[in-house]
């Protein structure tokens, strides 16, 4: 391609900029979960789907535990986002099932505690999540998050954006967790995309070519591969450490163990 041609690089959040922490209650055997990755699970069970409270979950601490995970949800009127599936059911069916469902507020306060001791110096708190069962139509288990930058991403994008590139970030994150990481990093809020799937991943990528730009992709788990297939180059980072086997490299066009190698690949 031309060397006139604009670039773009969109860098997922949690595991790529943001070393993702977790707590995950399986609400079946009362257990907390913190090393497996959400989206593997998913992968595992099979028909089942993320879907993301769009709100900051910690006004949860405060309310009646014993109150219906559904009922929180009507009353304060949040928006639920999927995320991520491993299921053809529509947002409606998604909502359906969670209305349905007897999980209380305290499946998710539960997880926490477990977090704040992984990340008691927390820069941004993701928020909760959760993971259906489409197949039997419950609630399986509840998802909290949070995490810190990795060392080296603020000087990495102020380098990047120093040599003219746009910076964009395309997460399946909450709405008000990327704003606020959007603001840490320096980049334009209009630049964020949150609570992206893996097929808007893949849309974005398009879209920003069809505007002229040569983009790359980074970042580190299933829900990136449409975005790999479509952008000119695929980088994996696996500073997380993640547990994706040999899922993902097979997809990218070069691995870094470190965001800060985003500078040294031609582009």
């Amino acid at each position: 391609m031309g060397e006139d041609l604009k670039k773009a690089i969109v860098f997922d959040n949690s595991g790529t900029l943001l070393e993702r922490y977790k707590a995950i209650k399986d609400i079946k055997n009362n257990k907390i979960i913190t090393h497996i990755n959400p989206m593997t699970l998913i992968d595992n069970i099979g028909d089942s789907a993320l879907a993301v409270l769009q709100c900051d979950t910690n006004i949860l601490k405060d309310l009646n535990q014993e109150m219906k995970i559904s009922e929180f949800i009507e009353k304060n009127n949040i928006k639920i986002s999927v995320s991520y599936s491993s299921s053809d059911a529509s947002d409606e069916e998604i909502l359906n099932i969670i209305k349905k469902d007897n999980a209380t507020i305290k499946e998710i306060v539960d997880c926490f505690k477990p977090l704040k001791e992984k990340v008691p110096k927390m820069e941004l708190c993701n928020g909760s999540a959760l993971i259906l069962d489409v197949k039997n139509k419950k609630v399986a288990y509840t998802i909290t998050s949070a995490g810190q930058l990795f060392p080296k991403v603020k000087s990495t994008i102020n380098t990047l954006q120093k040599n003219n590139i746009d910076i964009y970030i395309a997460s399946g994150d909450r709405y008000g967790a990327i704003l606020k990481l959007a603001e840490i990093i320096k980049i334009n809020k209009n630049n964020v995309f949150p609570t992206a799937t893996k097929i808007r991943k893949g849309e974005i990528i398009l879209e920003l070519k069809n505007k002229g730009y040569k983009v790359m992709m980074v970042g580190d788990g299933p829900n990136d591969i449409i975005a790999f297939n479509n952008a000119d180059l695929a980088i994996l980072t696996v500073e997380q450490k993640g547990d994706y086997g040999d899922r993902m490299p097979k997809h990218a066009d070069f691995i870094i163990e470190n965001i800060s190698q985003v500078l040294d690949i031609k582009f």
